[in-house]
């Protein structure tokens, strides 16, 4: 079972290799992107179910025992994440043969693809803290070529700032990682647990952890680190957005939950209340910011600050139960927001314009997609029974079994805004009549039909949410196994060092 572990990264990297051998053959390119997601897809759903049903699953590269040699490492947090990585990448890839434009597929658009999901696999399955620094980089590279693929003024204006604002997130962590090997010894992930536990200069032990938290709190979009993704995630193709959208914080997110629940736990009414502060603020700020946007892709990137503030108060508290709040965030989170921005995408196609003042008219038009966009937008404002509901209302609890009235009234705060926010795009995007779109006749015909196709993925993934309300009793029994095993790190340290450390 330990060799599915490799699959998530090999997958990718050989997928990506035949795709550049393709690269003048734009239907093969899409047809072997296609059959490379469905493999990863397979190989992720069998790593989730061997985790799931025999534990912790390690490998160690070469047989070097740990913390001398490279070590891949699959628990239920990390299996869950590998497993939504895929469902989102073949989303995309089914999707983008009609949004994204051939001039770009030309351009290597479905290599860059597979590279980013190799980096992003890489940062899910790693043991180890330099090797995280690694596929974080093999990401951001990546993520930079098709957040500038097309060579669009836009574009390229919002790749200058998200390449410079992430390669100072990289500094940091790679500073910061340097000074921490320096003071334990050590940067595999188990073994650091240990030693950091022994370490007694606590001064040094927190100084880290803030330089981690500010590296990782520019790679999730944590206020105040966030003004990057807005400034970019409206630039490239919506299929581009909508990858960065499900994936790219959710890797920082993952970092972040990963380090303060392992790591840096010997001081928590410091660093904890450090996240706590930010959470309240990114939650807050975020929905605010999203009633100023009239770019719909903008809406939703001010969207994603908010929803990782949540996620973050989740690890600020550190109960069982917040815990497990995050780790169902993160499940449906990635779906939905992947979805919004396709669903995004399709408005666009269809109407010629993201902007919300030029959208409308669909409810009696196009009732199908509708329907579609209110599910996600249900799923994003919390209502009950889909799935945006349970983690708010398991932090709010949290949050409120804390005594902290600042961080209750800023749960609901937030929570408030998101709805008003969701009933402002269904009204102003969807159910109010529209002039229609300033296109010629062909123009919009072929529109129309791109759109029908846009619309297969789409459904996949919001009959997924559907799902997920259905059966958010056992995705929650999930999650808090899943948070078990994190505020527990002896079990994850037995399994990559051995029995007795």
């Amino acid at each position: 079972m330990e060799n599915l572990l490799v699959l998530p990264i090999v997958i990718p990297l050989v997928t990506a290799g035949f795709c550049l051998l393709a690269s003048r053959r734009i239907r093969l390119q899409r047809s072997l992107s296609l059959f490379g997601m469905v493999a990863l897809t397979i190989a992720t759903l069998a790593l989730f179910d061997a985790v799931r049903s025999e534990g912790i699953l390690v490998i160690q590269a070469g047989a070097w025992p740990a913390p001398y040699g490279i070590t891949l490492v699959a628990d239920r947090l990390s299996a869950m994440m590998l497993l939504l990585s895929a469902i989102a990448g073949l989303a995309v890839t089914a999707y983008a043969g009609w949004s994204v434009g051939e001039r770009r597929e030309r351009f290597h658009f479905y290599p860059l693809l597979h590279v980013l999901l190799l980096g992003i696999s890489g940062s899910f399955l790693t043991g180890d803290l330099f090797n995280l620094y690694v596929c974080f980089e093999v990401m951001l590279m990546a993520s930079f070529v098709l957040l500038c693929l097309g060579g669009e003024r836009a574009q390229l204006e919002g790749g200058v700032k998200y390449v410079i604002l992430n390669l100072i997130s990289s500094a940091i962590f790679l500073t910061a990682t340097g000074l921490l090997y320096g003071a334990v010894g050590t940067l595999n992930m188990a073994d650091l647990s240990v030693r950091i536990a022994q370490y007694e200069n606590r001064e040094v032990i927190n100084s880290l952890a803030m330089l981690f938290l500010v590296a990782f709190g520019l790679k999730a979009a944590l206020f105040p680190f966030a003004f990057w993704l807005p400034a970019s995630y409206h630039t490239p193709p919506f299929a581009v957005s909508a990858i960065f959208a499900g994936l790219l914080t959710k890797v920082g997110v993952y970092a972040l939950l990963r380090v303060f629940t392992m790591l840096f736990v010997g001081d928590p009414d410091f660093t904890h209340t450090v996240i706590g502060i930010l959470a309240a603020a990114s939650m807050v700020f975020g929905a605010l910011a999203a009633l100023s946007q009239k770019d719909i892709r903008r809406v939703f990137a001010f969207q994603i600050m908010s929803t990782v503030g949540f996620m973050a108060l989740g690890i600020a508290l550190g109960t069982p139960l917040a815990i497990a709040a995050v780790v169902f965030y993160l499940a449906q989170d990635v779906i939905l927001k992947c979805n919004l921005f396709m669903l995004g995408g399709v408005a666009d196609k269809l109407r010629g314009s993201g902007n919300l003042d030029k959208l409308g008219g669909f409810w009696k038009t196009k009732p199908f997609f509708s329907i579609l966009f209110l599910i996600s937008l249900l799923t994003l404002a919390g209502v009950p029974p889909l799935p945006g509901f349970w983690p708010k209302l398991a932090l709010l609890r949290s949050t409120i079994e804390t005594g902290e009235g600042v961080l209750v009234a800023a749960v609901v705060l937030a929570a408030f805004l998101t709805l008003f926010s969701s009933i402002r795009i269904w009204s102003g995007g969807i159910w109010r009549d529209a002039p229609p779109p300033d296109l010629e006749p062909t123009d919009l015909a072929e529109r129309e039909k791109d759109a029908r196709w846009m619309m297969v993925p789409a459904a996949g993934l919001s009959g997924l949410l559907l799902a997920y309300a259905l059966a958010a009793g056992p995705v929650f029994d999930y999650a808090e196994a899943a948070a078990d095993q994190l505020l527990n790190p002896q079990v994850y340290v037995q399994a990559v060092l051995g029995e007795g450390n």
